[in-house]
């Protein structure tokens, strides 16, 4: 399994950038392989239909398209702007659903935050499952966002409060046993109906997302 962990964040000390790390290193040790990387490694304009007819999707999302593309499954640390999704992530998200065939189709997704504050950017996580949900991918129904995040983190890394740091593998050790499962086993793959009687021979791809 080759995982894809995002920080949506790169602002210096970014508690979310802690919380990928962390994460990676929890995939690490199920015997997965981590790739962490930062959204600034991906630099990009805002979109712009016109500057996308006139020169293209920007290098920058086609390089972030081609990690998410070559991973079995992505996880996204992603900060809370005002009880919603950051502009950069979702600018990122933009870009990246312009390539055909766009990345996040049936994707395996997992969404963490962190922030000072007391409900730890979840507001941000639900704004943030949308788009991505639209786009087809297979967000996981459980998220982990870390409150207080700023007095958290212990100097190696892992969370100072024992139980939030056995939640959070719990929940990267579930999330990676559904990515696998949906990766090896062809006798998951699924059948999209519309309507519980609905019994069409329509594979799971002829799906509007496409």
């Amino acid at each position: 399994m080759h995982v894809f962990v995002l920080s949506g964040s790169s602002r210096t000390g970014s508690v979310n950038v802690r919380l990928a790390a962390l994460v990676a290193a929890l995939v690490e040790r199920t015997g997965a392989t981590a790739e962490p990387a930062q959204l600034r490694d991906f630099p990009m304009p805002l979109y712009d239909g016109d500057e996308e007819a006139e020169g293209g999707v920007p290098a920058g999302a086609l390089a972030l398209r081609e990690r998410i593309e070559a991973a079995q499954a992505v996880v996204i640390s992603s900060p809370e702007y005002n009880a919603s999704v950051p502009g950069p992530v979702k600018n990122a998200i933009d870009w990246v659903s312009r390539v055909r065939p766009q990345p996040f189709k049936d994707k395996q997704v997992l969404l963490v935050s962190a922030s000072p504050s007391m409900v730890g950017g979840n507001r941000g996580l639900w704004a943030l499952r949308v788009p991505l949900e639209h786009l087809g991918a297979r967000v996981y129904p459980d998220m982990f966002s870390l409150a207080a995040a700023h007095q958290e983190f212990t100097e190696d890394g892992a969370l100072a409060d024992r139980g939030l740091g056995e939640r959070l593998a719990s929940t990267v050790g579930a999330f990676l046993d559904l990515a696998e499962a949906d990766t090896r086993y062809l006798c998951l793959q699924r059948r999209w109906y519309e309507f519980l009687g609905d019994r069409t021979d329509a594979p799971v791809t002829a799906r509007a997302q496409d």
